[in-house]
């Protein structure tokens, strides 16, 4: 992780909180989880946007709520998930996660909560977003645990 995005951020605009998340993306290297945090509505899907574009993704870049998961093509494979649906990963769902956090891509998990056990020992950053206001947004970039 890029040291110089750690800390806490206020963004004020869609462009911003993608630009601080490129910074972020920096430091990212294939097998690297970063977990994105926030209410509905205050820029997850925003963020990895940004950081996926850092990574070399020129595809449209949404949210996978309904799908569970998106994979995406750049420098690096971005794996982006959405665990929002899910109150608990059954065998199945395990499964899937773990597909999608190998050795092969940066992951980004939004809704991480219910994961876990899935992401454990493999987290690189954490990041919480909050409404502040309009277009504000403040953004939390954490250390991860050690790998």
């Amino acid at each position: 992780m890029c040291p110089s995005a750690e800390g806490t951020h206020r963004t004020i605009s869609a462009a911003q909180t993608e630009a601080l998340a490129a910074r972020l993306a920096a430091g990212l290297r294939a097998g690297d989880v970063v977990l994105v945090g926030g209410d509905l509505g205050a820029g997850k899907t925003t963020f990895v946007r940004g950081a996926a574009r850092a990574l070399g993704v020129t595809d449209p870049v949404t949210s996978p709520t309904f799908t569970l998961a998106q994979r995406y093509a750049g420098r690096v494979a971005v794996a982006h998930l959405d665990l929002f649906r899910l109150d608990g990963l059954d065998e199945e769902d395990l499964g899937s996660v773990e597909e999608e956090l190998g050795p092969h891509a940066v992951a980004f998990v939004e809704w991480p909560a219910v994961g876990r056990p899935a992401f454990a020992g493999r987290v690189r950053a954490r990041v919480h977003l909050r409404h502040a206001g309009g277009d504000a947004r403040e953004v939390t970039i954490a250390g991860g645990e050690d790998r």
